[in-house]
């Protein structure tokens, strides 16, 4: 069950292929330091805080960049090829897909392969990537990056493990805060832009509805937005949810004709702000489901 690709693509312009490809170019890591390759963000922050200042980390998504139509330029999919590991999520991004069946890297961590990723609601050809927004399931790729940077840097292999058993208690700590937060809210839906909160939803009992799809560029049809305004009276639901990378219109246009709130949610794909964190987003996204739920 294959998750899509999409129409719209994402085509990196020359300076920020520069960019993506200086930190970590076939020998071009800082002398001494490992050369990874993370294919989006939140693998990316895993890679980060596991390897810390052993290695160096470049995400072949640029910051602020939607990762779910990314493309390559031939010299990245080599730059694939070259790296001394690769962690990424196979069936999300078709480009990287393609760009590890082409360059084989020597090791490779594949998210997919080390949590179960479920039907998208409503579709059950298609398979929900998002795993990454339930906080329980990182852990297991935190662990599994630390596993193959052993294997490569034997030298290091205790400050891994260090490193990954601390990020998986911040995970835990996080998943904690949801369970605690959200356990008593008076409302139990949320409506948000697109389908990526579906994770979310199962780990803390709540039930997401999407305004689209898993394409988050998809324009919903008039059908649709009735549905939901339908839905949104029937439950009086105070909030509609947009997201950072992607346009808000559609969210926000349809919750001023509903009379309702329009708020961020975070699908945590990728991060524009480097002041900001999977971790420091994930509580603004706590924060925000806690106001829109009415929970206590």
């Amino acid at each position: 069950m294959p998750v899509p690709s999409h129409v719209a693509r994402i085509a990196l312009p020359v300076a920020a292929v520069a960019l993506v490809l200086g930190a970590c170019s076939a020998g071009g890591a800082s002398a001494g330091r490992l050369s990874v390759l993370a294919s989006f963000y939140p693998l990316q922050l895993v890679a980060q805080e596991v390897g810390g200042d052993r290695i160096d980390v470049t995400s072949l998504t640029p910051p602020g960049a939607e990762p779910h139509d990314l493309e390559l330029s031939p010299a990245q999919v080599s730059q694939v090829g070259t790296a001394d590991l690769v962690v990424y999520l196979s069936h999300f991004q078709p480009a990287v897909d393609d760009a590890v069946a082409a360059a084989p890297p020597a090791h490779v961590v594949d998210a997919a392969s080390l949590t179960t990723l479920v039907p998208l609601a409503g579709a059950a050809d298609t398979l929900d990537p998002h795993f990454w927004l339930d906080p329980s399931r990182m852990p297991a790729v935190a662990h599994a990056v630390a596993d193959q940077l052993s294997t490569i840097d034997p030298a290091g292999a205790a400050t891994y493990a260090a490193n990954a058993t601390a990020l998986s208690a911040r995970f835990d700590a996080l998943d904690a805060a949801y369970t605690s937060a959200l356990a008593t809210c008076a409302d139990r839906t949320f409506v948000t832009s697109h389908a990526a909160f579906g994770y979310l939803a199962t780990r803390y009992h709540l039930e997401q509805v999407a305004i689209s799809g898993l394409d988050p560029e998809a324009d919903p049809s008039p059908a649709r937005l009735a549905e939901i305004g339908q839905l949104v009276d029937a439950r009086h639901i105070r909030t509609i949810f947009f997201e950072t990378l992607v346009s808000p219109k559609v969210a926000k246009t349809l919750a001023a004709d509903l009379g309702v709130d329009a708020r961020v949610l975070d699908p945590l794909e990728g991060v524009a702000d480097p002041s900001q964190d999977y971790f420091s987003i994930a509580e603004a996204n706590l924060s925000a489901l806690k106001m829109a739920l009415s929970c206590s």
